[in-house]
């Protein structure tokens, strides 16, 4: 079978989701129908609907787009059916009942953000700066009954560079994932993708990290870890949903800081844990065990992102404040 001949439906949502579908449609690749999230409510009062990056992209070069509140309808699952795909690919979608994912001939697959199978989950890519981790990668597996569990199909690598951020590595991930999905497809349609149990790539489970999803409370800096792992935690949230903390005056008023980046000086020192230490013009350090965590990008509540500078320019007062 040729790739104009395979019948593809594709599910996904975000923009991580168009590069992949976009290499499809531009690969020559038969895309017959897309998948996509409800548009969105939207505004003040939720009067203007939102479409999906992948619905946007799917409309713009004419592909068929369902968008079903339940997947397990009847209703949506005749639609599916009336497509008739040979394959589905799924990449950043939602979880899929048995019904939708086992319907096609040579099955479903999934593109993930990961080596699996470490990150297992809804933030991957997060989880993998947070952590530390120097390399992760992209995954294409197919979907079985438990999230992220199915055989591998294909992988590919990407090193993480120490001053990379989650957008730097969610980017390269987007592209390379792209470049995957293509070449699963023609492993398909050549016979070759050899699927492995994720079982093979582990000895014992608590070797795997999970990639859980990230709430507004995850993302508070607990200032009593090491200067290394705070400053891994802010690049694994910045640019989104970014990590933050709270400013505390001396008479106690409290104002919410994102934080988007910073630099690590390491130093000996006998200062308060959480203490701020300017110049008023072109820096703040914040004390931390082992250092000092030089803040370099951030945003005050109802304020927009600012640098450094641009930010001591407005706030005078910052020496009368620590963070909590």
């Amino acid at each position: 079978m040729e790739k104009e001949d395979l019948r593809i439906v594709y599910m996904g949502t975000p923009d991580f989701a168009v590069e992949s579908l976009r290499a499809l449609v531009e690969g020559g690749y038969n895309v017959v129908g897309v998948i996509t999230m409800p548009d969105k409510p939207m505004g003040r009062h939720g009067s203007v609907l939102q479409p999906s990056a992948v619905k946007q992209y799917a409309v713009s070069v004419g592909l068929p787009v369902l968008q079903p509140e339940k997947l397990k309808d009847e209703a949506f699952l005749e639609e599916l059916r009336v497509l008739k795909a040979d394959l589905q690919i799924v990449v950043a979608f939602r979880m899929l009942p048995e019904v939708v994912w086992n319907m096609p001939r040579l099955g479903t697959f999934n593109l993930h953000a990961s080596l699996l199978p470490q990150y297992r989950g809804a933030a991957p890519i997060n989880w993998a700066v947070i952590n530390g981790d120097t390399e992760t990668g992209v995954t294409t597996f197919f979907l079985t009954h438990e999230i992220d569990t199915g055989k591998i199909i294909r992988q590919r690598r990407l090193p993480i560079a120490d001053t990379d951020d989650v957008g730097v590595v969610h980017d390269a991930l987007m592209v390379m994932g792209a470049e995957l999905v293509t070449e699963t497809v023609d492993l398909l349609l050549a016979g070759q993708a050899d699927a492995i149990s994720q079982e093979e790539f582990y000895k014992d489970a608590s070797e795997l990290r999970p990639a859980p999803k990230i709430f507004k409370d995850t993302c508070r800096i607990d200032w009593n870890q090491p200067m290394k792992n705070i400053y891994d935690f802010i690049r694994g949230l910045s640019p989104y949903p970014a990590a933050w903390t709270e400013l505390v005056s001396t008479d106690g008023k409290r104002l919410v800081l994102k934080i988007y980046q910073t630099e690590k000086r390491p130093a000996e020192h006998n200062l308060s844990i959480g203490s701020i230490h300017t110049d008023h013009k072109s820096y703040i350090d914040v004390a931390v065990k082992d250092g000092f965590l030089r803040l370099r990008s951030l945003q005050l509540a109802g304020k927009k992102r600012m640098n450094i500078t641009d930010f001591l320019n407005g706030f005078k007062q910052i020496a009368e404040y620590r963070v909590d």
